[in-house]
């Protein structure tokens, strides 16, 4: 714990940064909270490119260390411990909708006082079915254009509900990825005097710590990717 943690937390920020362009990745720094040693009591970054969440997605969780902190004048080996969240960026939600979802009604436009526009039902009223969502177009005199105006805005509705129900989402599954940081819920451990990398969610052991702290992750990274694969062909659930 302590200043041990931050500086882990910074050796493990040096080796997603390092591990990224490996991958064609781009990395950002957004933020980052200093400690008085250098380590880091918070930091987020940003990683973008292809399949960074299929493989990211499994760094999230309690990583553990177990070596001699700078700050141990004993020469004792201590356990310490860093948490990482990783989550998608909302703005990456598509909106795909199903025709089969759309409850389409036509009508006459109506003016003031509730008399008919005109003699066509150029109106427009869809209904979303799955969300429940109502959009209604009479402004131009095509029912076509009506149609396609309506379903511009019911898109843009859609998407904003779906973005506000992934934040809601995200704030869950960032509080369930950090957990109480109790050593019970470690996904990886790092020891320093075995030159050890042990992920235990898999049962993979590799003696090559300091290469992967230098951005070698992709034993580890491919490991998780096949056995996730794997379960799912098997149809777990995951």
């Amino acid at each position: 714990g302590g200043e041990e943690a931050n500086l882990f937390a910074r050796d493990l920020y040096e080796m997603y940064r390092a591990f990224a362009p490996g991958q064609g990745w781009k990395f950002e720094l957004l933020e980052g909270t200093e400690s008085d040693m250098g380590g880091y009591t918070a930091v987020t970054f940003t990683m973008s490119g292809d399949n960074v969440w299929s493989r990211m997605k499994f760094e999230a969780g309690v990583h553990r260390v177990q070596r001699v902190p700078v700050t141990e004048s004993q020469g004792r080996i201590h356990t310490s411990s860093a948490t990482v969240s990783v989550l998608p960026e909302a703005q990456e939600v598509d909106v795909q909708i199903d025709d089969n979802d759309l409850q389409i009604d036509v009508y006459r436009a109506s003016g003031p006082g509730g008399q008919s526009v005109n003699t066509t039902d150029s109106a427009v009223r869809i209904t979303h079915k799955p969300t429940g969502v109502v959009v209604s177009m009479q402004d131009e005199k095509s029912q076509l254009q009506n149609k396609a105006k309506a379903l511009r805005v019911l898109r843009s509705r859609i998407l904003q509900a779906e973005q506000d129900r992934q934040a809601a989402e995200a704030s869950e599954q960032r509080k369930s990825q950090m957990g109480g940081g109790g050593r019970s819920e470690k996904i990886r451990t790092y020891n320093f005097k075995e030159n050890r990398v042990s992920d235990h969610r898999i049962n993979l052991t590799i003696h090559k710590l300091d290469r992967v702290l230098g951005g070698d992750l992709g034993d580890v990274s491919d490991a998780l990717l096949h056995d996730d694969q794997q379960r799912r062909l098997a149809g777990d659930d995951v």
